[in-house]
Parts: C-alpha cells; sequence; structure tokens
C-alpha cells in the first residue's frame, strides 16, 4: 500500500519500524493527501498497468514526480495494456469487466484537515454515491507485466538487503 510510506501515517501505525522499501501495486493516487510527499527515506516502487481502469495511472504520475522534486527515492514502472490485479494469474488472462466495482479514478479527492475527504468539485465530504463514481472497471493477468515486476522487486530486494 502506498499510503504505508508516509510519514504521518508511520508515526500513527507503526511508530519506530521502517520497512526496507515499499512495492504497492497498481495503488491509487487519486486523493490528494495533505502532507503525501512527506514520505520514508526508503525506496518506493509502485507497478501499475497503463490499462488499469480501476486505479487510473494517470494521477501517479504526476504524484511520483513531485516526489522525485521532493528527493524521494521513488519510481513509477507502467506496463502497456497491463490492467487491475496484472500479476494474478488467477486473474482472467483477458481483460473482463468486473460487474459493479466501484471506481473513483474520475473524481477529484482531497483531504481536508480533520482527515475528512472531500470531493473537490462540489466542495462536500465523498460519497461513493457521487457522480464521479463509476462502476465496471476491468481487471485481467498479464504474463509478460508479471514476469518483470517480479524480477524487478527481486533485484530491489537484493539491493536493498545486499544480497548480490
Amino acid at each position: 500500500m502506498l499510503a504505508a510510506s508516509f510519514t504521518r501515517f508511520q508515526k500513527t501505525w507503526h511508530p519506530g519500524v521502517e520497512f526496507a522499501a515499499y512495492i504497492p501495486f497498481y495503488a491509487s493516487c487519486s486523493i490528494a493527501i495533505i502532507g503525501d510527499t512527506e514520505v520514508s527515506t526508503v525506496p518506493i516502487r509502485q507497478f501499475h498497468g497503463a490499462a488499469d481502469d480501476y486505479n487510473p495511472v494517470a494521477p501517479c504520475r504526476h504524484y511520483f514526480e513531485r516526489l522525485r522534486a521532493a528527493g524521494k527515492d521513488a519510481k513509477l514502472t507502467e506496463f502497456p495494456d497491463a490492467h487491475h490485479v496484472f500479476d494474478n494469474p488467477l486473474a482472467p488472462k483477458t481483460p473482463t469487466v468486473l460487474k459493479g466495482a466501484q471506481r473513483v479514478g474520475e473524481c477529484k479527492l482531497k483531504e481536508e484537515p480533520l482527515g475528512i475527504i472531500i470531493n473537490a468539485e462540489t466542495g462536500q465530504p465523498f460519497t461513493y454515491a457521487d457522480p464521479c463514481v463509476q462502476i465496471d472497471s476491468h481487471i485481467g493477468y498479464n504474463e509478460a507485466a508479471a514476469i518483470a515486476t517480479r524480477e524487478a522487486v527481486k533485484g530491489l530486494l537484493q539491493t536493498v538487503f545486499s544480497l548480490q
């Protein structure tokens, strides 16, 4: 989970404990969280399908640019033609609609003080009844993306733990 790298959440949920790296898969970057560039100093490597319509990658591109501009060791890797759950061999091999799955990728969401998530277009607290919420996202296994991700994660862990 990408949010686990936020220092604010680390202080709340696991003070004094640091992971060796953060490796989120297709995490959402759709909510502008207060202090979201205040993250761990260890590597953050996110893997995402360019065809993911459940958690679209576009907001992550901008977010990872901001992380790097803030001097963080953050990298977003995208795979063309890969959908949500691209790494799960139990997912359908052909992209399939996950009927009724809600997605907020088209919503403009931001955190307000006190941890309230609001719909920036309406100024009201966000709910899944907001008109920006869409349904029927796609999922699908992508063997090439899954293999490339496993290799990249293996390489990162070898580096982080000096296992070469």
